[in-house]
């Protein structure tokens, strides 16, 4: 059973497809006391060899919840602000007030985070980071922690060493 402490912020990754961005993600998680949501369906098995080398011993000190569909995480996360990180953005992620329990919401590394998720936010709920005008995108687990970091700074690293 899943003991949900008080947490400073939800990382939520939605149908993510590459193993070791999502152990390396679970790491930050568990260093940061952040919660990690994994959307399904999974682009892998959560057993898999190579999430568990990015992960290393992580997974067990990480607060994990999966949930079966998008609508399942929407009701679970209820009443919390959700800011999905998204080339499509054009509000820049250091321009977000994040507050302690905020959900930060990731797509797909190879597509993104789908339209009918995106048309489902307001404009400031959609945030970038700032890239050359030419480029795609930054790696999933670099994203997570830029942002992270970020709101994490936002709350004067409260409670971290």
């Amino acid at each position: 059973m899943i003991q949900w402490l008080v947490a400073m912020f939800n990382i939520a990754l939605f149908e993510p497809e590459i193993p070791p961005n999502t152990g390396n993600i679970m790491r930050l998680c568990a260093n940061t006391g952040c919660h990690l949501h994994l959307i399904h369906p999974l682009g892998f098995d959560l057993g898999e060899k190579k999430l568990r080398r990015a992960g290393m011993d992580y997974r067990d000190m990480a607060t994990i919840k999966e949930h079966a569909n998008f609508e399942e995480f929407l009701e679970f996360v209820q009443g919390k602000n959700i800011y999905a990180l998204t080339t499509k953005g054009s509000c820049g992620y250091h321009k977000a007030e994040f507050k302690v329990d905020d959900v930060l919401l990731f797509g797909p590394e190879t597509r993104g985070l789908p339209d009918e998720v995106l048309s489902s936010l307001n404009e400031i709920q959609k945030l970038r980071l700032p890239m050359l005008a030419d480029s795609r995108s930054l790696n999933l687990s670099n994203t997570v922690a830029i942002v992270t970091y970020e709101a994490l700074r936002q709350q004067n690293f409260e409670g971290l060493a």
